[in-house]
């Protein structure tokens, strides 16, 4: 979904060859529509669409269900970037962009999504992860999380105790080395938002100052502030 139509033809194109089935939407609520009637593997969405903005349809997708977001813009901003990946994009790629990386971080997103059938349940204090139908409870109720956010739980799950700087966790999570490293920030925040009971004084995901993050599997209390 792009608001040039050019840009979106050599997308779908470049998509299509590398073998993926590409239904494209001229404007918001069109892509709102074809997302209702068939529920897509993957959104690649233009921030600036005609009728509705990328940011709205992005969260009304997203209310519907984890399905993954890259957003398309031109705009350079952070504060853009941090907002697409605020409202559940999973990724975010800046116009002019070459359309061989999009269909690299198509293929990354959708791997990271199709997990081992072999995979076991992994469980923190009041949490329970299904990597395998990728479903994550809390007390019991099912959360909605990103596939960025998820893959970051899943990576804390499995690698408690030990401090991660932003830079390792978005090579050893997401297979990046370069990027901007307010990405992590964003999604460790998001996350805690969703599985801490106080995320202003986060249990789980620990902040380790002057290094980034470690995963407390036995939920301790501790009396640093969250960043």
């Amino acid at each position: 979904m792009d608001d040039d139509p050019t840009v979106a033809e050599v997308v779908a194109g470049y998509l299509t060859r590398a073998g993926y089935t590409v239904d494209r939407a001229e404007d918001g609520p069109s892509a709102l529509a074809r997302a209702a009637a068939h529920r897509p593997d993957l959104v690649v969405l233009d921030l600036m669409l005609p009728g509705m903005d990328g940011l709205e349809v992005c969260r009304r997708i997203r209310g519907r269900g984890p399905v993954p977001v890259i957003m398309l813009t031109a705009r350079g901003d952070e504060d853009d970037r941090i907002l697409g990946l605020e409202v559940g994009a999973d990724d975010y790629v800046t116009k002019p962009f070459s359309p061989r990386e999009l269909v690299l971080r198509v293929e990354s997103v959708l791997r990271r999504t199709r997990p081992a059938a072999t995979e076991h349940p992994l469980y923190a204090p009041g949490v329970q992860v299904d990597p395998v139908a990728r479903r994550v409870t809390k007390d019991g109720t099912e959360l909605a999380l990103t596939a960025r956010e998820f893959d970051l739980l899943v990576f804390f799950l499995r690698n408690p105790g030990r401090a991660y700087s932003r830079e390792e966790l978005m090579r050893e999570v997401w297979g990046w080395d370069f990027g901007d490293l307010s990405t992590v920030t964003v999604h460790v925040r998001r996350l805690r938002g969703k599985v801490e009971d106080d995320p202003a004084r986060p249990r789980l995901v620990q902040t380790v100052w002057g290094v980034g993050y470690r995963f407390d599997a036995a939920g301790r209390e501790r009396p640093e502030e969250a960043v």
